[in-house]
């Protein structure tokens, strides 16, 4: 596409009226926009993914100074052991994102500070509450989420300068019917989304957005002054992981989504942790199994407790596995 025109024109609006899509989603509207364009009718699979790229690549030449940009990323949303893996492989989404300002600043243009408080308890709940060594869902049921709307009495307190004698706008709590709306609003908006069993996490385009602020703000040092990475990337794609498998080593980084861990694994002879080489569990999970699903035993843990077992046991002893499963 040799210069930006009225087709150009036509597919950037579009694509902002939306906020995001997938390539499939932006057949259809590229085949109208090429139909008036080219004075013939072209029909939806005459549109290809090089034809698609051409499009996004010229959107983003335009937006950019403006500070946006179209990204891309996979839907992280379990996905079943299956044969025929391209049937379920998820759809990549593009997203139209601000490169400068977060998603909590974008959203202060539409929400009030006590709504965009609440929001910040939500991903303070997902990201820290619900997301420790042993158990990383990055997940809140909506009954969860709705409880969060009274703010604690931190937020509530105002702050004082003294040398100025000014005091800060305390956070006010949120009616929990306000806190069901807010929540229903940012699902229709694209910021959260709902799995069949009723938890909510954040949508590809929000982890787009929101994935420099995420690492800045939950990959700080713990209280004991030990690092503590709670954002964490696939070893494969080296995208932040929010669903997907992680290695049995708790103090381990090994984590693979699951759709990156069928092609990792298809070339290997044994099923390894990308990180520490261990064997591969396939059944210590990210994301919402990690609540639902129970895992077996990993075969490390299963061959020490086979070794041991002929061994008597000392009263009040913690057992090398135990301490590993109490660590946080």
């Amino acid at each position: 596409m040799s210069e930006y025109n009225n087709s150009n024109r036509a597919f950037l609006q579009a694509f902002m009226a939306r906020s995001s899509m997938t390539f499939e989603e932006a057949q259809p509207i590229l085949a109208a926009i090429l139909t008036v364009s080219e004075g013939r009718t072209v029909e939806p699979d005459e549109v290809d993914e090089d034809q698609f790229s051409e499009f996004i690549s010229a959107a983003n030449t335009a937006v950019s100074p403006f500070d946006l940009e179209i990204r891309s990323a996979m839907p992280q949303i379990p996905q079943p052991a299956q044969q025929d893996a391209a049937a379920t492989a998820p759809k990549r989404v593009y997203a139209l994102v601000n490169t400068t300002s977060d998603a909590l600043t974008q959203l202060a243009t539409t929400y009030s500070p006590d709504e965009i408080a609440f929001l910040k308890r939500l991903l303070d709940y997902m990201f820290m509450a619900n997301n420790t060594r042993l158990c990383e869902a990055m997940v809140a049921s909506q009954m969860q989420a709705v409880q969060l709307h009274k703010a604690p009495s931190s937020e509530r307190q105002p702050t004082s300068n003294d040398s100025t004698q000014t005091q800060t706008a305390a956070v006010q709590s949120l009616r929990m019917t306000q806190a069901e709306t807010m929540i229903i609003h940012l699902i229709e908006e694209g910021w959260l989304q709902k799995s069949p069993k009723g938890y909510l996490s954040l949508t590809p385009r929000a982890l787009m957005e929101l994935r420099g602020w995420l690492v800045s703000t939950y990959n700080d040092e713990s209280f004991d002054g030990r690092p503590m990475e709670r954002i964490k990337n696939c070893a494969a794609c080296k995208e932040i992981i929010t669903v997907g498998q992680r290695c049995a080593n708790n103090k381990c980084k090994g984590r693979l989504h699951d759709h990156c861990t069928r092609n990792f694994f298809r070339m290997q002879q044994a099923e390894r942790c990308p990180v520490c080489k261990e064997d591969w569990p396939g059944d210590k999970f990210v994301g919402e199994r990690a609540l639902t699903v129970h895992s077996r035993p990993s075969n490390a843990v299963r061959r020490r407790r086979e070794s041991s077992s002929a061994a008597p046991s000392v009263p009040g002893e913690v057992s090398e596995d135990e301490n590993d499963e109490e660590e946080t």
